[in-house]
């Protein structure tokens, strides 16, 4: 039975990526919208967006709680009917879908000699700045979480390895290649802002929550510059901002636990500002925090 699900899971996501590819990026983009903000808010599901909207954002308010969890959906069908058209989002040209700012942190921190570990979290189209960077001549290793699916992940595999430098699945294995790939100079991309149930407590949004080190651990190994980067979602034509911002200084007092929680508590400081400035292009789907 539980292959038969994923053949049919495998069936439903890989058709509807073919038929999404065959439309023009817009229209794919604003039909995944039009769907996912209609039924997304009906959806179990969406009751963990609204407590953690209410335990963390309570100033939104009823009706702007509620507005943000449309919005959470709108941008999340949206991302998902991009995908197939990944590839063919215009950068650092005229009129480009993608505006990129910071590129001289990126500059700076190769002129250096230093490896870059990039890090962005789950917020309009997450995809986006692996793509830029490889446009910029920066391509990078992505860090990312295996889809449970093996059909699915074939095809996961296939639109972000037409511009990542390599993928890297998280686990023992992943951080074996992470450390190699650094070792060598290349560079990373992480997202975040996702629970680690055997990682570190560090404060996000005010709460403990457990959070990967792996960046700190990595980057105090490896001398490496820690760049962020914020990713905006402009307008639905569709045009985005991607941002890449100073450098986070890398503790080294001495005491490596320490130092790791204190880069970590940074990382989380800087995605809670991207979030609550746009919280409608955040997944507060997550079970990122723990039960109050």
């Amino acid at each position: 039975m539980k292959k038969l699900r994923q053949w049919i899971e495998a069936a439903f996501v890989i058709g509807g990526y073919r038929l999404l590819g065959l439309l023009p990026k817009r229209l794919s983009s604003d039909n995944g919208g039009a769907v996912a903000r209609t039924l997304g808010p009906r959806l179990r599901v969406s009751a963990r967006a609204r407590r953690n909207l209410r335990r963390f954002m309570p100033e939104l308010g009823d009706a702007g709680i509620e507005r943000t969890v449309v919005e959470m959906w709108d941008n999340l069908g949206r991302t998902a009917a991009e995908y197939p058209h990944l590839t063919r989002f215009t950068v650092f040209e005229p009129d480009c879908d993608i505006e990129v700012a910071g590129v001289e942190h990126v500059d700076a921190a190769k002129a250096a000699g230093k490896p870059i570990i990039f890090f962005a979290a789950h917020l309009a189209n997450w995809e986006l700045p692996g793509l830029a960077a490889a446009r910029q001549g920066t391509p990078v290793h992505l860090v990312y979480r295996e889809a449970n699916n093996r059909h699915v992940e074939t095809l996961f595999r296939e639109g972000r390895g037409a511009f990542a430098a390599g993928l890297i699945p998280k686990g023992a294995s992943g951080a074996r290649l992470a450390m190699q790939a650094l070792k060598q100079g290349k560079h990373l991309g992480m997202l975040l802002d996702q629970k680690m149930n055997d990682g570190i407590a560090v404060p996000f949004f005010g709460v403990e929550a457990m959070t990967a080190p792996a960046l700190a651990i990595l980057a105090q190994r490896f001398d490496c510059a820690v760049l962020p980067v914020r990713v905006e979602r402009v307008t639905d034509g569709p045009r985005f901002r991607v941002t890449v911002e100073a450098p986070l200084p890398v503790p080294r007092g001495g005491d490596k636990a320490a130092d790791a929680r204190a880069l970590m508590a940074a990382v989380n400081a800087r995605m809670e500002e991207w979030i609550r400035a746009r919280p409608g292009q955040w997944l507060w789907l997550h079970r990122r925090w723990p039960n109050p």
